[in-house]
């Protein structure tokens, strides 16, 4: 158990959560709703453990009452946290036409926001988060995964403003000619086309696809200085882009180095297949 709890410890703070699950019109409660209510208070110690327990909550000794309340004062602020950066993006987001960011982001975190029972279930998403991010989150849960969720959004919204519009609607049609059902990353997409455009010496924000000489100055290149070398020269052109983040570049950096490891992992295969049109179209 969190923070070495037993049991019986944190059995009487279910069974206070259990009365107030009755007080909201439950006759009875169900071995699964028990269950229920055990995860929301071990996801509240959790919270005291990790989020707030740097200071007071793990330098004296609590009570698994105690413990349990400073984890909801953790939850609470989280959600207040994730609520005001949601209005943050909200003021210039930007979905690009894609289906599947605009039914998430406009449609699924005002429920989510509506519906989160930060007491009797903090440990529910609720929402299935459909849009896929660039950084693994599938480990949390509940106010924990959907906080996480918009940091990450608020990155990618940050590096899709540093292009106009059109260019990003025509990088994305470029790659999909229905992007706007498809349920692919669009910054990933964005950063595919700039390596492309690193490769062939191409300015970033020049529109147009690919030509025949491009696949050739990439072939050349990629035979030329390998994968950490070349590495080296893309984070050093993403770092040189993502100066406009200000003091989140470096964050921003880190968010987006694992991508541009997928992406030259991809290229090696289609130098090796001779598909590099598939990759850069």
């Amino acid at each position: 158990m969190g923070m070495g709890y037993a049991m019986e410890e944190l059995v009487p703070i279910v069974g206070k959560l259990a009365e107030r699950y009755a007080a909201c019109g439950h006759t009875s409660m169900p071995y699964g709703q028990a269950e229920q209510l055990m995860e929301a208070v071990l996801y509240c110690v959790h919270e005291a453990e990790t989020w707030g327990g740097e200071g007071a909550v793990l330098d004296r000794e609590l009570s698994a009452q105690e413990a349990y309340e400073a984890g909801m004062a953790c939850v609470e602020a989280k959600a207040k946290e994730a609520l005001a950066l949601y209005n943050t993006i909200s003021q210039e987001f930007d979905h690009y036409g894609n289906c599947c960011l605009h039914d998430v982001f406009v449609k699924g975190m005002p429920e989510f926001f509506k519906w989160y029972d930060m007491e009797l279930c903090p440990q529910d998403t609720i929402l299935t988060l459909d849009y896929p991010v660039l950084k693994d989150i599938s480990a949390s849960t509940g106010i924990d995964k959907i906080y996480g969720y918009l940091v990450c959004l608020s990155i990618e919204q940050k590096f899709l403003h540093l292009f106009p519009e059109g260019h990003v609607r025509e990088v994305l049609r470029r790659h999909d000619s229905q992007y706007e059902d498809m349920a692919e990353n669009i910054c990933e997409v964005m950063l595919t086309n700039i390596v492309g455009h690193i490769l062939a010496g191409r300015p970033l924000a020049e529109n147009g696809g690919f030509r025949k000489e491009d696949y050739q100055k990439m072939q050349d290149v990629w035979g030329g200085d390998r994968q950490q070398r070349l590495r080296g020269k893309l984070m050093e052109a993403l770092s040189a882009l993502l100066q406009g983040y200000g003091e989140g570049g470096s964050q921003a950096l880190d968010y987006f180095s694992k991508t541009v490891d997928n992406i030259l992992a991809r290229l090696e295969n289609a130098v090796g297949y001779g598909a590099l049109p598939n990759l850069f179209p």
